[in-house]
């Protein structure tokens, strides 16, 4: 397999001025030699993320972003809270710097309150997290990552990268009962809202790929924020608003395993220009984009929104191009806010975006939510995409155009050189076939929601069985539900989604606002033009 074949060369990432591809020998922007692990879910995420944190010992490195994090959030049982585990290890002499977005007003259900809460508790016990605003107006910095670094232990060195915050409502299971500690949101959710999300982690040379990427954002001499407001507060409360030098970047670990890796990301093109992407970057787009153009039998997203017809665009042109590619999306069944209008934008963008999709691929286009085993819809806020069982991603963006090109994130992409030997090896027809990791991340995810034991899915192998075993699954248990959920509960827990239809006048109030940001969330639009990522 030919690794540029699928991932970006450094001039496809169209970025010179990141020292991430600097890295790399010439011509090369990805690193050798990892094992990548999906972790799906926040408990076995935090547990893990607490383990090795506690593991931590004095001159290592602890460095996360974060679009939210909350202080009071436990990795597990009491005593474990995020601000406590995290000083703890400062005070043990453990390097502790964190990036936190700074955020809206909490009014507005952001999270200014407990960023600033968050960094108060880890700087008293001797480590530094700044709430960063360098991002241009109604933009955010939406990174999740953590890396840990040991000065004498290097095979230790760990990368988390993904979709999970260190915040309320991520601490679910496999079971969906819902973090204890739970976000207000939509009442379908019910008050422990069930959370469906997955984080990567990275073991290897990439970790100091991960790294860097911290750094460079630490490292950027612009003020934190512009604001005139927020720096007189700051100044008021004496907020340190310049970080401290980081030490110099340990070597990087030794290899690992068998995955190649590529770090993907999203940065505006400011005025105020960043010094690692002056003229931003979208290597998320683009990434997505050659992966599209190489799939040939199925497509298997999680995604919390896709909901731009822009973006769903690239997705209906592999449809068309290719007429044997299936692809399958598992999405939330409800928008995340409540009331009488605040889903309205959201339902409006995701209709027109699946409507994009399913006029160009049919019956090859399916799409679901998720429940749990007492039907209570499962807030999905994974962000995956495997192509033909080859190429695969986790990360912190959504099939959006704020995450293509407005937003800060970061995506991992995964090829494996460790071929599937349990069916033929070229189920795509573009010469590479099917390989270990991104064929185990997709069978893992379809046997929990199928409801399957480990090793139950010898049928799932085969794009189309697939493809049909989802669909199969789905209608069982929608029949269930409209006869009255008589008789024992059917396996499973896919609901074929249903395009919720707006009425004339909310159709009438939102489609005003949707034509203005081009992104039902609100955000503002792209400075390019659609399709020139």
């Amino acid at each position: 397999m030919k690794v540029n074949d699928w991932f970006l060369t450094p001039e496809e990432r169209g970025n010179p001025a990141s020292s991430v591809d600097g890295r790399h020998d010439p011509g090369v922007a990805w690193s050798g030699g990892n094992a990548v692990r999906p972790i799906p879910h926040g408990a076995p995420y935090f547990a893990e993320l607490l383990a090795r944190v506690r593991d931590l010992r004095a001159g290592d490195l602890l460095l996360f972003t974060d679009w939210r994090g909350d202080p009071t959030e436990r990795l597990d049982g009491p005593g474990t809270e995020v601000a406590r585990v995290f000083g703890e290890a400062a005070r043990r002499g453990v390097v502790v710097k964190g990036l936190l977005w700074r955020s809206h007003w909490d009014g507005l259900r952001f999270s200014e309150a407990e960023n600033r809460h968050l960094g108060d508790e880890i700087e008293a016990a001797g480590g530094e997290c700044l709430r960063d605003m360098r991002v241009p107006p109604g933009g955010s910095h939406h990174q999740k990552l953590v890396v840990l670094r040991h000065r004498d232990r290097p095979e230790r060195d760990i990368a988390f990268v993904g979709g999970i915050d260190l915040c309320w409502s991520r601490r679910d299971d496999a079971s969906h009962a819902g973090d204890p500690q739970a976000a207000p949101m939509a009442g379908v959710y019910g008050e422990r809202p069930p959370w469906h999300d997955v984080q990567a982690a990275i073991q290897g040379p990439a970790v100091g790929d991960v790294e860097a990427v911290f750094r460079e954002r630490w490292e950027d001499p612009s003020p934190l924020t512009r604001n005139p407001v927020h720096r007189l507060a700051d100044l008021l409360r004496r907020e340190d608003t310049r970080p401290d030098p980081l030490p110099p970047q340990f070597p990087d670990p030794p290899a690992r395993g068998p995955h190649a890796v590529q770090l993907l990301r999203t940065y505006a093109h400011r005025l105020t220009r960043y010094p690692f992407a002056p003229r931003g970057e979208r290597s998320v787009a683009r990434g997505y984009l050659k992966a599209l153009r190489r799939a040939r039998a199925l497509v298997y997203i999680e995604d919390q929104y896709l909901w731009s017809p822009q973006i769903a665009e690239s997705f209906a042109d592999a449809l068309r191009v290719n007429p044997d590619l299936l692809m399958i999306g598992v999405l939330p069944l409800h928008p995340d806010e409540g009331g009488a209008l605040g889903g309205v934008p959201q339902v409006l963008g995701r209709n027109q975006a699946l409507s994009v999709l399913q006029e160009a691929g049919g019956d090859r286009f399916a799409v679901y939510g998720l429940e749990n085993g007492h039907g209570t819809p499962v807030y999905v806020h994974a962000k995956v995409c495997v192509v033909d069982d080859v190429w695969a991603t986790i990360g912190s963006d959504n099939f959006n155009r704020r995450s293509w090109t407005y937003d800060s994130e970061l995506t991992c992409a995964v090829l494996d050189e460790t071929p599937d030997g349990r069916a033929p090896l070229d189920p795509g027809g573009h010469g590479d076939g099917a390989r270990r990791f991104p064929r185990d991340l997709r069978l893992t995810l379809a046997r929990e929601h199928l409801d399957r034991r480990e090793g139950d899915d010898g049928d799932l192998l085969d794009p189309r069985s697939f493809f049909d075993a989802f669909a199969a699954c789905a209608a069982r248990l929608d029949r269930w539900h409209e006869e009255g959920r008589r008789g024992p509960r059917p396996p499973g827990r896919l609901r074929a989604y249903r395009s919720p239809q707006l009425s004339r006048w909310a159709a009438l109030w939102a489609d005003p606002l949707y034509r203005i940001v081009h992104d039902p969330d609100g955000r503002p639009r792209a400075l390019r033009r659609a399709g020139s990522y």
